[in-house]
């Protein structure tokens, strides 16, 4: 869904191991690993070549191991505006495996080291989830604020809430009291979108906790998430 909000005059490269991304822009390289034989490429590979191909927008797939390395380090160059997903348990979690992810590529980088790439190139953390209805909806939306001596700050700016008490019903996409910073690069790139501009206006400060209104109403026959959440 995330793809959808990128301009169809963009240079889009998509990275994965076997294609499943259904894009409609106009202007989409796809790159596939290849597994076997004389020309195998792996996703380190292709993120390497994808670097060079001076993408507007790098797309992967799914990172899994070493690869996680090469794609920080093609953000922290200059090759902003990337979007990934990755198996975890919440925002933090996806955070941590990323970390481990990267340890995966077989150098021995500091542990700051390694934070500081992660701080350094992901802004946004998006959690999806799969609720018992079979439905998946968004859980939450975390901002990346820096990185305090060995910790990487994160702070949520939507939470999934039930509506209507607790147990099956709907559920909705809150926001906390915290004004991302972020917004303050959106408003510079003249991007806000109406909803955004309602909720964190202009040069306003944080939205007091008694002034929270929903962004997004979602359906769901039950209001407790299970198994198989994805970030992106």
């Amino acid at each position: 869904a995330l793809s959808t909000c990128v301009a169809g005059d963009e240079r889009i490269v998509t990275i994965e191991e076997a294609a499943e991304l259904r894009l409609e822009q106009g202007h989409i390289c796809r790159l596939e690993c290849v597994a076997t034989g004389d020309r195998a490429m792996s996703l380190r590979d292709l993120v390497r070549h994808a670097v060079r191909m001076r993408p507007d927008r790098l797309i992967v797939g799914e990172v899994r191991g070493g690869e996680a390395l090469d794609m920080l380090q093609a953000l922290n160059t200059g090759h902003t505006g990337a979007m990934t997903t990755i198996h975890a348990n919440s925002a933090r979690d996806a955070l941590s495996r990323l970390e481990t992810l990267v340890l995966m590529a077989g150098l021995d980088l500091p542990m700051r080291a390694v934070r500081q790439q992660i701080r350094g190139a992901i802004t946004i953390v998006v959690q999806v989830g799969r609720l018992a209805d079979g439905s998946r909806k968004v859980l939450s939306i975390a901002e990346v604020t820096g990185l305090d001596d060995q910790t990487i700050g994160l702070q949520e700016i939507f939470v999934s809430e039930a509506v209507g008490g607790t147990g099956a019903g709907r559920t909705r996409l809150t926001p906390t009291n915290i004004r991302p910073q972020i917004m303050d690069r959106i408003y510079r790139l003249d991007i806000a979108r109406p909803e955004l501009v309602r909720i964190f206006p202009k040069n306003s400060a944080s939205v007091p906790v008694s002034g929270r209104r929903p962004v997004n109403t979602v359906e769901s026959a039950g209001g407790v998430p299970v198994r198989d959440r994805r970030l992106s």
